[in-house]
């Protein structure tokens, strides 16, 4: 969680801003959604990287309630529509602060906040040892 933490409150904050900014985009009255939580943030994560280790067809698939291709796990942990309405909003950056294209134009942009707080907390976080392996599959 060192290095992560800031990540997890950053992406609560854009995607429920981003949430917000697509309720004022919308003409008529619309049902609103409890805003995502960070322990919704972290239960969909992992939801996330749990699929990698179950793969299933479809992301459907992960709640289906058919005894041939259930999985308790998910349904159990986290709804489907949550999961979907996460998903769907799911957001690194604030649209609205999207620099001008130029020479200099950073097409990251939206990821860039991300790959500079892991950067920091890596450089903050983990001092390597004086003994390190390094293995030949990774150093050519």
């Amino acid at each position: 969680m060192l290095f992560f933490t800031v990540i997890f409150h950053l992406l609560v904050e854009q995607t429920n801003l981003y949430y917000e900014q697509f309720l004022d985009r919308q003409a008529g009255p619309s049902c609103r959604l409890p805003d995502i939580t960070l322990p919704a943030m972290m239960t969909f994560t992992a939801l996330a990287l749990r699929m990698g280790h179950v793969l299933k067809d479809t992301l459907h698939d992960y709640w289906s309630r058919l005894r041939q291709t259930r999985t308790l796990f998910f349904g159990e942990t986290m709804t489907r529509d949550r999961f979907l309405h996460i998903l769907h909003f799911l957001h690194f950056a604030d649209n609205s602060q999207r620099p001008n294209q130029s020479e200099e134009y950073d097409r990251l942009w939206k990821l860039r906040t991300i790959f500079d707080t892991l950067d920091d907390n890596y450089a903050k976080f983990y001092n390597p040892s004086e003994n390190l392996a390094v293995d030949k599959v990774i150093v050519k």
